[in-house]
């Protein structure tokens, strides 16, 4: 469900998120609240024993990541629909510490009208269904990242 006249931005990329350009372009006039998320590269891991990071290398199928984005936007307007704005960008490439690497935005005419529920849910369906891969790089060596989440046929 697009709706044309609602601010609705999903991409993977390779440059650094602005996270003022990004608010912009999901804000309306009417919009008096915005709820973001934002992951960052951590430099100490506590998954497992804790451990250094160097660096994280993000990998992902650019038009089947986002096609699954749309349909977190999509399912974020069928759950909320006095969302206004909806962002959702996910870098890949090398990143090191402190860097982020998501954005999840969403806009709303109040922050009483489930604009935060709305974000949050955003971020943890993007972690289940968008095909992105993680590296972890550090001084013991490299291990890739694997989520928890296992595709229903259809998904």
């Amino acid at each position: 469900m697009q709706t044309p006249d609602l601010p609705t931005i999903y991409s993977i990329t390779e440059d650094e998120i602005d996270l003022n350009a990004l608010v912009d372009a999901i804000t309306l006039t009417a919009t008096g609240a915005a709820a973001i998320f934002t992951g960052m590269v951590r430099g100490v891991t506590t998954r497992g024993d804790a451990h250094d990071t160097v660096f994280l290398e993000y990998e992902s199928y650019k038009p089947m990541a986002e096609a699954k984005m749309k349909q977190v936007a999509d399912e974020i307007r069928e759950r909320w629909p006095v969302v206004q704005g909806i962002a959702i960008v996910q870098r890949i490439g090398r990143l090191y510490p402190r860097t982020p690497t998501v954005l999840i935005a969403c806009s709303a005419a109040h922050r009483d009208t489930g604009v935060f529920e709305a974000a949050r849910y955003g971020i943890d369906r993007l972690k289940e269904i968008v095909p992105v891969w993680k590296k972890e790089v550090g001084p013991g060596g490299e291990e890739w990242v694997e989520g928890d989440y296992i595709p229903k046929p259809g998904e």
